[in-house]
């Protein structure tokens, strides 16, 4: 489940700050690069649920969990978690689509937390 709580909450960036050393340019450069895969990777884990494809449904939302850890936003990552357990263990698939649409409506808020991320971020150049 998303926390609502955190889309009001700046992102938590002490993993990628210790990650680049505190560098602000490597920073902005992983947020971009979270930005530009996100709609790739959404796109593949929706087409995946529509056809029913569990293996694929896990495998895709296994691919996308640890970047929610990388930018602080550890409530997504665990509904990822959720969504990937599901589909490999075949359990509550039925809830799956539901899920998904969750984190589809929270990507959005997502990315405006990563643009006054980056915001914050470029006034450090």
């Amino acid at each position: 489940m998303i926390n609502e709580n955190k889309n009001k909450q700046p992102l938590d960036l002490s993993y990628l700050r210790e990650m680049s050393g505190d560098s602000a340019e490597f920073m902005i450069e992983m947020l971009d690069a979270f930005q530009k895969q996100t709609p790739i990777y959404m796109d593949d884990l929706q087409n995946a649920i529509k056809a029913e494809n569990w293996k694929a449904t896990s495998e895709y939302a296994h691919k996308m969990k640890p970047t929610f850890y990388y930018i602080g936003r550890e409530d997504a990552r665990d509904h990822m978690q959720e969504i990937e357990r599901n589909a490999r263990e075949l359990k509550d698939i039925e809830g799956i689509p539901n899920a998904f649409a969750e984190i589809k409506n929270f990507v959005p808020i997502l990315y405006q937390q990563l643009e006054d991320a980056k915001e914050l971020l470029n006034a450090k150049l």
